[in-house]
């Protein structure tokens, strides 16, 4: 019999399950006032965001926390997953997807460009080889999707729009579009060609790693003219690392941008 999961609906929302940067807030050893501070939004763990679409539940990065993230929001499904790129911090939890392929019946859906699929396959090498049946449990069952930016593609019932993005100065990454909300992490440039297609939105997550500049991602400034250029009704600042106190720098951004936290809902629009 298939297992029936007890899950939280999350339908026409995004939850930004993880904030912070690849090390996590607090991180390891650090004494500065973020990582030492009993304040709950300067406790990050790693990127990951989650959308209640039509047909299920879209994962955007599975991190090493991701057990944690979603048994803290109640979110015992997930239909489909797609990757920003393959950086630890957004991949290492992928063997957390195995109880899913019991509640769906069959393999979990993983859209990706082919870089990020090889590295998969090489990092998670046990999952992808010759495995009896009465052992399948042990391992994640995935059916990969190649995906390219720029070329729209429908998963679980809504339209996404992989958005081609620089994450330094010879890495690519990809951020995604549904609707008139963008999740834009890991990244320090958005090329010429991508600005258009993050018009006219009403949510923009984005990348802002900290007040000081970082040749990998977007820094504090940069990341409030690039929101400024792009009118988004609403910035959400994400990727955040120790060096960005929540009321701090709530306090000193302009007017519609606002750091991000774990556990922030947003309705898709």
């Amino acid at each position: 019999m298939r297992k029936q999961p007890v899950t939280r609906d999350i339908s026409g929302k995004m939850i930004l399950l993880g904030t912070g940067t690849s090390v996590g807030v607090p991180a390891l050893g650090c004494g500065c006032d973020v990582c030492q501070s009993d304040h709950p939004r300067n406790n990050r763990t790693r990127c990951a965001t989650i959308l209640g679409l039509p047909q299920g539940n879209l994962l955007i990065d599975t991190p090493p926390d991701l057990r944690h993230q979603l048994l803290r929001e109640k979110i015992g499904i997930l239909h489909a997953v797609a990757y920003t790129h393959e950086h630890a911090d957004h991949v290492l939890g992928m063997d957390d997807l195995r109880l899913f392929q019991f509640y769906l019946g069959h393999p979990v859906p993983v859209f990706c460009e082919d870089s990020v699929e090889q590295h998969l396959r090489a990092t998670f090498s046990y999952a992808f080889q010759e495995i009896e049946q009465t052992h399948r449990g042990a391992v994640p069952a995935i059916d990969f999707h190649t995906i390219e930016p720029g070329n729209e593609l429908e998963i679980l019932g809504a339209k996404v729009l992989p958005i081609r993005l620089e994450h330094g100065p010879r890495f690519e990454v990809l951020g995604f579009r549904i609707g008139k909300v963008a999740y834009c992490t890991d990244t320090n440039r958005i090329p010429e060609a991508s600005l258009s297609l993050l018009e006219g939105l009403d949510v923009l997550i984005l990348d802002a790693l900290r007040p000081d500049p970082h040749p990998t991602h977007l820094c504090l400034s940069q990341a409030i003219q690039l929101a400024q250029d792009l009118k988004a009704k609403r910035t959400i600042f994400t990727h955040c690392s120790c060096k960005m106190d929540y009321e701090i720098i709530n306090q000193l951004v302009p007017s519609g941008m606002e750091m991000g936290y774990d556990g922030l809902e947003l309705t898709l629009t």
